[in-house]
């Protein structure tokens, strides 16, 4: 058992290691028919005329495999599944397969087939409840079903057994609908082998997947500590998190962790008060948000809510869900542009057809602009998509994608137009993580869940090295951080003063097509939190991201003032100011009537002149002179 701290350090739960099961123990009689074929139809169809291994399942699986060039089936019989889990490690080596088959013939040729099935049925992994492991078909009855075994229905048995591919990945409290798909396949499986009839098969197929929901052991913070236990494993080796006495010190700041899953409660609420049409009976339907909070320039992760509502749904929408980003996409298109322009550059915010593929695309504003010519800086803060897509089309969208790349999406982001306004899909942590790189000078860091892990003599455990690297020039970074503060004074961040946030902020809103996602991103440089609302199934959510997401990101900031102040970041020596026209974007001379002043990477200092407006010549300066005497002279 190992005491899981806060850097408080405040015990926050009890974590255990691969010896934290429960289970059920059920016999073989106790066990309905239909969860038996079940089992048989998902894993083997063939256990009671094999001995242990099924060389007939393995040419299948072969063929399977090499038919849809991916491994698609399996060809492991019940047997050598028992005898992998019971008594052999996981690696995946040859030897070890061939421990595997040993064993189970052996295990065939000392027990008969219904004892051999009766310990597979209470061994084998069903699911997780926080830290602790679902084992056996009687605690998976319990836990998913809130039943014993012998009550489950046809529907809920198939459920079971189709969990035992990918237990997490399968659960019905992650994702219903992948849930029914895999136990329609072993309904449909069952029915292939003749325990079902065509008339059972289609009554189950229509059922819908009900689970019964649990009960939170008092977990605090439980979608972080369910990420926790997951990234602990890919830090530290098996055989040291066994170990007894360990001490793990989270990043988790419990304050902040608090104010975060407050300021998304109230913030849904408020949003469903205000619009009836938000309102969902069904607690899986209900409106959904996540809050990340790090510090940009360690990963820290200080506070991670995953959904309002653990008990109804432990799908971790910061680290497991896919969304488009939309506008909140937009300052990577813009770091691009970097290479090339500069925040006084002018960009087109015109409307314009475009040819792809044959097709004709004509992005819109959000919100009609008689403004057609602006600056790259106030093109992102006031989010124009005309003139972000025109930046896009200038730089080429090949470099937006090698830009990306560097930020290690793990969703595909592909070199189309509407790349530019952010339409792809992307996990909200990465989102997260990318928005780092602005406010970290440039630098990336791993998200990281802990700090470390001591003995129980305090010695601090070796951990597996974690790269920061550098993804941009601190430079091109000051410029990113400064333009995002824009969003806050002259954009669509605007409103954030009227929500009690006074000191200097960067930032960026966005929405999605039909207001699918509700985005904001905000950053100083000592912290990063990003929000997201919306519905899992894509339903609008009929406002935009300045409208839903922002003012629970206010609320969280005003209620963690420890971590905000007017300390903002020094500009570094490859960046230098100059006065330019706001008309042009260049150099501004004496006959510009409106100058203003820019900052600029220093190898990029503007040189030439505004052409826009005349240059006061010689007479000019006369004339002012004399019309200056004249009025000093009436005075």
């Amino acid at each position: 058992m190992v005491p899981i701290l806060e850097l408080g350090p405040e015990e926050i739960m009890q974590f255990f290691g691969p010896e934290r099961e429960k289970r059920h123990l059920v016999s073989i009689h106790q066990v309905p028919d239909d969860l038996i074929h079940a089992v048989l139809a998902a894993e083997d169809g063939r256990f009671y005329k094999h001995h242990g291994i099924d060389p007939r399942g393995i040419l299948r699986a072969l063929y399977t495999n090499l038919r849809h060039g991916a491994i698609r089936q399996g060809g492991s019989t019940l047997t050598q599944q028992l005898a992998k889990n019971y008594f052999l490690t996981p690696e995946r080596t040859l030897s070890r397969k061939i421990n595997e088959a040993i064993l189970s013939v052996i295990i065939e040729a000392i027990y008969e087939k219904d004892d051999i099935l009766e310990i597979y049925l209470n061994e084998i992994y069903l699911g997780q409840k926080g830290s602790v492991s679902i084992n056996g078909v009687g605690e998976a009855s319990s836990f998913y079903f809130d039943k014993p075994v012998k009550k489950l229905t046809l529907p809920e048995a198939a459920t079971i057994a189709g969990l035992i591919k990918g237990p997490n990945h399968y659960s019905p409290y992650v994702d219903k609908s992948r849930c029914k798909d895999r136990r329609n396949m072993v309904l449909k499986a069952m029915n292939r082998k003749g325990w079902l009839t065509d008339n059972q098969l289609k009554a189950a197929l229509s059922a819908k997947v009900e689970p019964a929901g649990f009960k939170i052991q008092g977990n605090k913070a439980p979608y972080f500590i369910d990420y926790l236990s997951r990234q602990i494993e890919t830090l530290y080796p098996t055989e040291v998190l066994n170990s007894l006495g360990l001490s793990i010190h989270t990043t988790l700041d419990m304050q902040v962790q608090t104010a975060a899953e407050l300021a998304l409660e109230k913030g849904l609420a408020h949003l469903e008060k205000s619009n009836p049409a938000l309102r969902r009976e069904k607690v899986e339907e209900k409106l959904q948000g996540a809050i990340i909070v790090m510090q940009p320039k360690t990963g820290y992760i200080l506070a991670m809510v995953g959904g309002r509502d653990y008990k109804a749904s432990q799908f971790n929408r910061i680290t497991q869900s896919r969304r488009q980003p939309g506008s909140a996409f937009k300052p990577l298109v813009y770091l691009t542009g970097l290479e090339e322009f500069t925040p006084a550059s002018r960009l087109s915010n015109d409307p314009k057809t475009y040819m792809i593929n044959g097709k004709t695309w004509e992005p819109k504003n959000f919100l009609p602009s008689d403004e057609f010519n602006v600056s790259m800086r106030e093109a992102l803060a006031k989010s124009y998509n005309l003139a972000t897509v025109d930046l896009a089309m200038k730089i080429g969208l090949e470099k937006i994608v090698n830009t990306t790349t560097g930020f290690h999406f793990s969703t595909p982001v592909k070199p189309y137009p509407s790349l530019a306004l952010g339409a792809f899909e992307v996990i909200p942590l990465e989102l997260a993580r990318a928005y780092c790189v602005f406010a970290a000078d440039g630098m990336q860091s791993y998200p990281l869940s802990l700090k470390d892990v001591t003995d129980e003599n305090g010695n601090l455990l070796k951990q597996k090295h974690m790269n920061i690297e550098r993804l941009t020039s601190s430079s091109k970074a000051f410029i990113m951080s400064s333009m995002l503060r824009s969003v806050a004074t002259e954009g669509t961040a605007m409103s954030l003063i009227n929500r009690g946030i006074s000191w200097p902020v960067s930032c960026k809103t966005g929405t999605t097509n039909d207001f699918r996602d509700a985005w904001f991103v905000g950053f100083t440089p000592d912290i990063l939190a990003l929000v997201w609302v919306g519905f899992d199934n894509g339903d609008s959510i009929f406002t935009t991201g300045s409208a839903a997401a922002l003012p629970i990101w206010a609320d969280l900031m005003n209620t963690i003032p420890q971590y905000v102040s007017e300390n903002w970041y020094k500009m570094p020596a490859g960046v230098v100011q100059a006065t330019v026209c706001s008309e042009s974007g260049l150099s501004a001379h004496k006959g510009c009537p409106d100058p203003e002043k820019e900052i600029f990477l220093k190898e990029k200092d503007p040189t030439v002149f505004c052409p826009i407006h005349k240059k006061p010549g010689l007479l000019d300066k006369i004339f002012n002179l004399i019309g200056k005497d004249t009025n000093d002279s009436k005075n």
